[in-house]
């Protein structure tokens, strides 16, 4: 800092004798007062320090004796040095020549570390003493020597210092345990701890004191006007100020809300009487009414001039206030004023304009809306949505003259023009303001429609005929126009729109329903292919999709013949040939989800044309006319099927069944003649006519046939069926014969045995009966019903430990089968012991985890607050299994959740419906908790599934009593044996 301070002077010294120098000059011309400025610069010069010119002396901090502390700054040391710079020493050694090389050597010299405290007496000091000396290759070579020798001896003492440490570290462990292993045996006791346990556990205290635990709000009441009027008159005075009034204005401050104030308050004009100081609580009602009244009128002002509010329930209905935008102010405050900003900079913008109006529409400021909107008019006469909001905000006649001077401005606008028809209350109105708007805009379909909807059938005729020529290319209008027509014109009309619109399909499929509607079905065929033929020919693509949709139009219209022309027209377009029947078959199916069920047989004939030899076709069609068609449909379709596929016995049977179901027996009769000469030893067929002869009496027929079957079909089913006559009508010796006789050809057919046990069951003694079980399982040790008959055997005799070995033995020889495990469980329930049965359905249930028929009835081996815990996880496992929602039906039904328990009901009779315990449990329901309509509908049901399936229905259904009731008898006997015991 000295020596730049003596430079700054000496420089200043040498520019004041430059300038005394250039002033003496006899260059430059003397000028007035050069005396007196030459003598000033003398006498500084005489003043002049002697050190200025002179160099710092060496040690010289400046400002030091007066207590200053020095500083360096980088202008004192010099500018930094790269490390690549070289040193200021020309011949220094190399390895010191650079900047970074110096730096190096100062840095290793400070990590020795030679202090006494770093000396060890067998491995010397922490650092090397040599590690400043060249490192040379025998160095190396003895590091390397060294290290190996250091290795090897460490891996002879590896395997003791190990084991040493790890004794080491158990003893510190066992001395000095951690934290966590202290509380490791009281972890593993919380496994134990149950969920009530857990959730009585008290939480932490609260630490705060009862004030601030329990702090107390501030409550504010309003005050009542006889407080004012009371401390008015008696003119009390307060000698204590509340810091709210002083905040907000107290009672005789004179500040915004006090009472002597000239603010609104108590003491404005009228309020008080003049010259006294009483309260007129009169006034205040007055003036409490009449702001109510302006804010009725304020609310009652609405865009369409009706009241929004009823003002006699307006103090009732307090939400009617509440304004209607869900933004802050300061946002809506920021929207109107970016709004302005856009108008200001941008006035002919619209959508600014009605944006500004929409936004002080929200905030309740209408009027201000309407103002900025007709603003907004004025500033953008031409655009149509500006006017049209302008209506939309006008109240009434207002609107219409804003429409009026919308029209003047813009008279091609068809939007106006329909607006300002919506806003005429009378019909002519209408019609003249939309005959004014056809005269501007005659080409407008829109304006056409709405001015044809309101005329009378014969002035629209004349309407749509004046419509069609000045719009000819709108299919809407010439549908219309030929609807109106009588037939020769619409058919004329329908040709003029084809020549004009020759890409419309609807004009042709138009034309055809009107043929159809005539009676000229004969012309409906020609027409749609005619139409096909056509499109084609200028280029329009056939959409199968579309064309089937319009079919099912014309179907759900009434016109059969059409929509079964446009399926036969189109149903084969775009398809491949090995693709067609799995096409076809969806497409019916699709059309009967719709509704359309003439197009979905007008597809069934198509394919039944196109493979009439093909089974499966068949049945599906007989199938759809079973359920969607009638009795006649059927039957003809089945003689039609029959004669293309004579081999198939199932259509041979649905006809005979369809016949007998009708009572014409004889017709039943002929067509099972019929099909024993196309299949002469079928044994379905054999069977279908003894069961045709048995439900009609005819005994001894059914006898015959059985007999004629056993010689030319003898299979296990025949003898089956004839042993079974032979035992319904009570002959127990040909019976028991006829069971003998087939046993000898069928040994290993169960049902057999199953009969012989029965039949010897019901005759008397129990040893034959459980003989021929024995046997039975012998031949048949698989057949689960044998395996259970023989245990309920035992069980009826009282053997309950040989009917429980019985089942053991079984599941030993069929293991995972869940109707074992079922019969088990129930086994040890029937018999009181509860406790083994839960235990048993442990047991089955691990065995068998999926096994729907077992969780349901685990569902109610619980006790009643378990079951719905029980039943979730047996929907977790079985979703869609019958029996578990059939037992959620149940658990509900125990509740008295009728509506829930109906709806499960629902579901289990849709996913299997040939389960008939559903089907009896549904009924019993309804019996209890329906309708009479309701029984009707679950039993009409029913009978349509022919439900065979189910525990409870197979033992009545296959009881020998019951073996000529029908359907719906069975299902009311079930259901009167169902006790509501669960």
């Amino acid at each position: 800092m000295s020596s730049s301070s003596g430079k700054q002077g000496s420089k200043n010294a040498s520019k004041g004798s430059s300038g005394g120098s250039s002033s003496g000059g006899g260059s430059v011309p003397a000028m007035p007062g050069s005396g007196a400025t030459s003598s000033l610069m003398g006498s500084l010069n005489k003043k002049k320090k002697p050190f200025l010119g002179m160099p710092a002396p060496l040690g010289y901090v400046p400002g030091l004796g007066r207590g200053a502390t020095g500083f360096t700054t980088r202008s004192d040391i010099g500018p930094a040095r790269d490390a690549n710079d070289p040193v200021d020493d020309r011949h220094a050694p190399p390895g010191k020549r650079t900047v970074g090389d110096q730096m190096k050597k100062n840095q290793d010299d400070d990590d020795e570390d030679l202090n006494d405290t770093n000396y060890d007496e067998f491995n010397g000091y922490a650092g090397s003493l040599f590690s400043s000396g060249p490192y040379e290759k025998d160095d190396e070579e003895a590091d390397a020597i060294y290290a190996a020798l250091d290795k090897r001896m460490d891996e002879r003492r590896k395997e003791r210092r190990e084991l040493r440490e790890k004794e080491e570290i158990e003893k510190y462990r066992m001395e000095r345990p951690k934290i966590q292993q202290q509380f490791s045996d009281l972890k593993r006791k919380l496994s134990e701890v149950s969920e009530e346990e857990w959730l009585s556990i008290p939480e932490v205290g609260d630490a705060r004191n009862k004030r601030q635990r329990n702090p107390r709000y501030e409550k504010l009441t309003p005050v009542p006007d006889s407080f004012f009027a009371k401390h008015l008159q008696t003119g009390e005075n307060h000698t204590t100020v509340d810091p709210l009034q002083g905040q907000f204005g107290s009672l005789n401050a004179p500040f915004p809300g006090g009472l002597n104030t000239p603010y609104p308050g108590g003491m404005t004009p009228g309020l008080m009487t003049p010259g006294t100081g009483d309260l007129d609580m009169r006034k205040i009602g007055q003036a409490r009414n009449t702001l109510m009244d302006m804010r009725l009128s304020q609310v009652s002002d609405s865009v369409s001039g009706q009241t929004v509010v009823d003002p006699k329930g307006y103090l009732t209905d307090l939400n009617s206030m509440i304004p209607t935008h869900g933004g802050d102010i300061s946002d809506i405050k920021k929207a109107r004023l970016l709004l302005k900003s856009v108008r200001e900079t941008n006035p002919h913008h619209p959508p600014a304009w009605i944006a500004s109006a929409r936004l002080e529409e929200v905030t309740g400021k209408l009027q201000v809306a309407r103002n900025l909107i007709m603003k907004g008019t004025e500033m953008c006469p031409k655009s149509e949505d500006v006017w049209l909001e302008a209506a939309r905000l006008q109240p009434g006649d207002t609107a219409k003259a804003v429409v009026a001077q919308a029209v003047r401005h813009l008279p091609q606008s068809v939007r106006i023009y329909i607006r300002a028809a919506e806003l005429e209350t009378d019909v002519r109105a209408k019609k003249r303001v939309l005959r004014k708007a056809l005269e501007n805009v005659s080409k407008s379909v829109r304006l056409w429609k709405a001015a044809v909807e309101l005329e009378e059938p014969e002035d629209a005729r004349i309407m749509l005929s004046r419509a069609v020529e000045c719009c000819p290319t709108s299919v809407e209008l010439w549908l219309a126009l030929a609807r109106l027509e009588t037939y020769e014109n619409a058919r004329r009309v329908l040709n003029k729109a084809r020549e004009n619109i020759p890409t419309d399909r609807h004009i042709w499929i138009t034309a055809a329903k009107l043929e159809e509607a005539n009676g000229n079905t004969q012309m409906v065929e020609k027409i749609i292919d005619r139409a096909i033929t056509s499109l084609r020919a200028n280029g329009v693509e056939i959409n199968r999709e579309q064309w089937i949709q319009d079919s099912e139009e014309c179907d759900k219209a009434g016109s059969v013949a059409t929509c079964q022309a446009v399926i036969r027209a189109v149903i084969g377009i775009g398809i491949e040939e090995e693709d067609c029947k799995h096409t076809w078959m969806e497409d019916a199916e699709s059309c009967v989800s719709h509704g359309a069920l003439e197009c979905a047989r007008a597809i069934y004939a198509h394919a039944l044309q196109v493979f009439p030899s093909k089974k499966s076709v068949w049945l599906r069609a007989a199938y759809f006319e079973k359920n969607h068609g009638t009795r006649e449909s059927l039957e003809a379709l089945l003689q039609r099927a029959v004669a293309h596929c004579p081999k198939a016995e199932v259509l041979w049977l649905m006809g005979a069944k369809s016949k007998w179901l009708a009572e014409d027996v004889p017709a039943a009769r002929s067509i099972l003649a019929l099909a024993f000469q196309a299949n002469p030893n079928s044994e379905e067929i054999w069977l279908a006519a003894v069961k045709l002869e048995s439900e009609n009496n005819e005994y001894e027929r059914a006898r015959r046939l059985l007999a004629k079957a056993r010689s030319s079909a003898p299979t296990a089913r025949v003898f089956m069926k004839s042993v079974k006559l032979e035992w319904v009508l009570g002959n127990i010796m040909a019976a028991q014969e006829l069971c003998t006789e087939a046993l000898k050809h069928y040994e290993d057919f169960p049902k057999l045995w199953m009969m012989r046990g029965q039949i010897e069951e019901q005759s008397g003694p129990m040893d034959k009966a459980r003989e021929a079980y024995n046997q039975g399982l012998k031949k048949c040790p698989h057949s689960i019903p044998l395996w259970l008959l023989l245990s309920r055997l035992e069980e009826k005799a009282g053997q309950l430990t040989r009917a429980r070995a019985i089942l053991e033995k079984s599941r030993l020889k069929n293991p995972q089968n869940p109707d074992l495990w079922l019969e088990s469980v129930r086994l040890e329930y029937r018999a009181g012991l509860k406790n083994i049965a839960s235990t048993l359905m442990a047991k089955a249930l691990q065995e068998c985890p999926n096994s729907g028929i077992l969780w349901a009835e685990a569902v109610f081996l619980e006790a009643r607050p378990q079951r719905k815990t029980k039943s979730v996880d047996a929907l977790k496992k079985c979703e869609h299994d019958p029996h578990v929602l059939l037992a959620v039906a149940k658990l509900f039904w125990s509740e008295r959740k009728i509506t829930k328990s109906r709806e499960w009901f629902l579901r289990t009779v849709k996913i299997e419906p040939d389960l008939g315990d559903a089907w009896a449990l549904f009924y019993k329901f309804e019996l209890q908790h329906g309708t009479e309509e309701q029984q009707a509908e679950v039993r009409k049901r029913c009978e349509n599934a022919e439900p065979r399936h189910g525990e409870l229905w197979c033992a009545e259904s296959k009881h020998i009593l019951n073996w000529q009731k029908k359907i719906g008898e069975i299902l009311a006997q079930v259901a009167t044996k169902i006790k509501n015991t669960f």
